[in-house]
């Protein structure tokens, strides 16, 4: 690996260490599972691990337990006393803390922040000092809201008075036990699902089995980890509030900012639309040259005159509701609109767009194109990703039309249309090293796919895949993809150290209830590390998929599977997918390359790391050619670097881990 040249290094690193601490931990990504297994500290120095860490685990000033030095890989029971723990006090329970890492954070698109999405209350019913405030101080440290209650007999009036998500209990309290107050607490019929979470040291497999049948739901072995106790509290939580979303208030219907209807508004009316069968269609507008258009004019004006278009839109499209999708897309719902009109309906919309001039300041008034794909619901889809994916395929087809109008037409068994062939060989897989920037021995590769044409030539994942979309046969392809994939990884778990490999998948594919079946179980007969494989799902689709991404990657974290999103750029959607989905990796897009000679592009590439980091992701930068732009990178805190300064795309998986050193 090129290494960047001791000149172009900075000489003092203090600022880049400062921002390792705030780099998650190795498989941080698995606070999301339920079965979450205790973390290891990082290969990475140990007075860096041990500046991540303290914060999670920082004693109040007045805990009577002292510890010079902890390790996170290490079983404590008594709260540390690091000098950075002393610095970063954890927040008195007087003080109400921020919305927790593990709980998803307000979403962007308008309105009030759901119950589901509120922090996390625990209360924490210990008679040992230290221990309650070793309790409390992790969770705070992890963003939750914790109350300490040290005499059994204010347990009741605690929880009528603090409202607890979750009750974290030890096994014995003087006075009344924990399986007494836990039987007392079960006969009130409003306390009869609150989770209640034992903490003993007791060893006696009878004694647990107590525990459970007394009425509650878990128990934590003394001592235990600070990110396991996370971990288990969270997803406990979770599951909790899972169970009453049916009940709760949908989001806000309107964004604030703009005015229109919510993505997720729209999509609540379109699963109602489908579940009742109804007639009607669903449109997709796509605004053309998007990209040159924010290049000329510059983000902020880029929104602006988005918003715009939106408007003008919603009023072609009224009464009917319409919602932004993405950076340059619109959904909109004609729910019982006769389907005879639909096409006359979708050139209307493209008509009210083209012919209105949008303003921007200190620009002449200017025209914007547009195209639309749209379906009849009456083709009877199962679920909003499907009637989604008809529209895009529809707008892909918009595209090449010069009307820019589609309509989704199912394929018929005698559908002779083109499709890309598997049989013949022509599909190569080629892979790019992802190396950590202070080194790992974790041999890791981004998986990219290639068409051979008949000349020799390679054509790149980029013209591939559309073309497969528009054919209709992505599915096949991300099969055949995923198949070499985990092949590869049974063979090389079977040698000796496992690699890990990112591997793209389209949400169409991810829909399939067989293809997250098929992988499941291929994974469990060749016996290969979940932990191995990483989905990369690309920022555009998760946008648009934000659902149905979720429910793939809830089946597939139980078996280690992560997540990376990849293409990230920052946005009100974009930044509220980073606690909404499952991720463990995030991937900037390739315009973050030349931050090295933008200061804005710079700033904001840091806000993302840092923004990233504090939802416990790894951060990766892509295309990195040059060492000035790799210089960005790691002043940046970037986590894992790739592109041709690291090696360039090949078909061998050769490369040195070990002595990589940025």
């Amino acid at each position: 690996m090129s290494a960047i040249d001791s000149a172009s290094r900075p000489q003092d690193e203090a600022p880049r260490q400062r921002l390792r601490a705030e780099t998650p931990p190795a498989r941080y990504w698995r606070r999301w599972v339920g079965d979450a297994t205790p973390f290891d500290a990082p290969p990475a120095a140990p007075a860096i691990t041990v500046a991540v860490t303290a914060p999670e685990i920082a004693e109040p000033a007045n805990t009577p337990d002292r510890q010079t030095t902890m390790d996170t890989a290490t079983t404590v029971a008594k709260p540390d006393r690091t000098a950075a723990s002393r610095k970063s006090p954890a927040p008195s329970a007087s003080k109400s803390a921020p919305a927790a890492a593990s709980a998803p954070s307000q979403a962007e698109d308008g309105g009030e922040k759901p119950d589901d999405q509120t922090p996390y209350r625990i209360l924490v019913v210990e008679d040992d000092r230290g221990q309650a405030l070793f309790a409390q101080s992790v969770l705070h440290g992890a963003g939750m809201q914790a109350e300490v209650q040290m005499q059994s007999d204010g347990v009741v009036a605690a929880i009528q008075r603090f409202k607890p998500d979750l009750v974290l209990m030890d096994l014995h309290m003087p006075g009344q036990d924990g399986m007494t107050l836990t039987m007392l607490i079960r006969q009130l019929p409003e306390y009869l699902h609150l989770p209640i979470v034992f903490l003993t040291g007791d060893p006696d497999p009878e004694r647990q089995f107590e525990v459970l049948e007394s009425g509650a739901d878990d128990f934590l072995n003394k001592p235990i980890r600070p990110r396991h106790l996370i971990a288990a509290v969270s997803n406990r939580i979770q599951r909790a509030r899972q169970r009453v979303l049916p009940a709760a208030p949908r989001a806000q219907a309107f964004n604030s900012e703009t005015g229109l209807p919510t993505r997720i508004a729209v999509l609540n009316e379109l699963s109602d639309a489908l579940q009742q069968h109804a007639d009607g269609g669903l449109f997709f507008i796509e605004i053309a040259s998007a990209l040159s258009l924010r290049e000329r004019f510059g983000y902020a004006s880029f929104e602006q005159l988005i918003n715009q278009a939106g408007r003008q839109l919603a009023q072609s499209a009224a009464p009917y509701p319409l919602a932004r999708l993405n950076d340059n897309s619109f959904l909109m719902l004609a729910r019982d609109m006769d389907e005879a009109g639909l096409d006359a309906y979708a050139r209307r919309l493209r008509e009210g767009l083209i012919q209105h001039p949008f303003q921007i300041r200190d620009h002449e008034p200017i025209n914007l194109r547009g195209a639309i794909g749209y379906t009849a619901l009456s083709h009877g889809f199962p679920d909003t990703g499907s009637a989604l994916e008809a529209t895009e395929r529809a707008v892909l087809q918009a595209r090449l039309k010069p009307s820019n109008l589609a309509a989704f037409e199912p394929a018929q068994p005698s559908d002779d249309s083109p499709r890309i062939s598997l049989e013949d060989g022509q599909f190569e897989l080629a892979y790019q090293p992802i190396v950590a920037v202070t080194g790992s021995g974790q041999a890791q590769y981004q998986v990219l796919l290639r068409l051979r044409q008949q000349d020799g030539s390679l054509l790149p994942a980029s013209q591939v895949i559309p073309a497969a979309e528009t054919a209709g046969g992505i599915a096949q392809i991300d099969h055949w993809v995923l198949e070499h994939a985990l092949y590869l990884l049974a063979e090389r778990q079977a040698q000796g150290p496992s690699i890990r490999l990112f591997v793209s998948q389209s949400p169409r594919t991810l829909a399939r209830e067989s293809h997250a079946q098929w992988l499941l179980e291929t994974l469990a007969e060749h016996g290969i590390e979940g932990t191995s494989l990483v989905i990369d799902l690309r920022l555009a689709d998760a946008l648009i998929h934000s659902v149905t991404l979720r429910q793939f990657c809830q089946r597939l974290m139980p078996a280690g599977v992560q997540f990376c999103l990849s293409q990230f750029e920052p946005g009100p959607e974009a930044d509220a997918l980073l606690t909404q989905l499952p991720l463990g990796y995030l991937r900037v897009a390739s315009r973050y390359a030349s931050a090295h000679s933008d200061q804005a592009l710079r700033d904001q590439l840091r806000g993302i790391i840092d923004r990233a980091h504090k939802v416990g992701l790894q951060v990766i930068g892509q295309q990195i050619e040059d060492p000035q732009a790799a210089a960005a990178m790691w002043m940046g805190g970037i986590d894992f670097i790739q592109g041709n300064l690291v090696q360039a795309v090949g078909s061998e998986l050769g490369f040195d881990f070990h002595n990589a050193v940025l």
